[in-house]
C-alpha cells in the first residue's frame, strides 16, 4: 500500500473506532470532543484512484443543475 494510502486508511479507521467508542455506555465525551475535531483535520487529502470517478452529480449540492432543487 502507497504511504498516502495507509496514511488516510490509518485516519478513517481512527475516525470510525472513535465513532464506536463515542456510542458506547460510558464513554469519555470529554475525550471524544477533544481528539474527534484534530483527527478529523488530520485527515490527509485521499490519494488519487481511491474512489471511482462518478460523472453522476446526484450526489453533489454543487454539481446538479440549478432547477434541480425546484423539483
Amino acid at each position: 500500500m502507497c504511504p498516502d494510502c495507509e496514511d488516510f486508511a490509518r485516519t478513517v479507521l481512527l475516525l470510525g473506532q472513535l465513532a464506536l467508542y463515542a456510542d458506547m455506555a460510558g464513554a469519555d465525551l470529554d475525550f471524544v470532543d477533544a481528539v474527534s475535531p484534530s483527527l478529523a483535520v488530520s485527515l490527509p487529502e485521499p490519494p488519487p484512484g481511491m474512489f471511482p470517478d462518478d460523472q453522476d452529480h446526484d450526489h453533489d449540492p454543487d454539481g446538479g443543475s440549478a432547477s434541480q432543487g425546484d423539483v
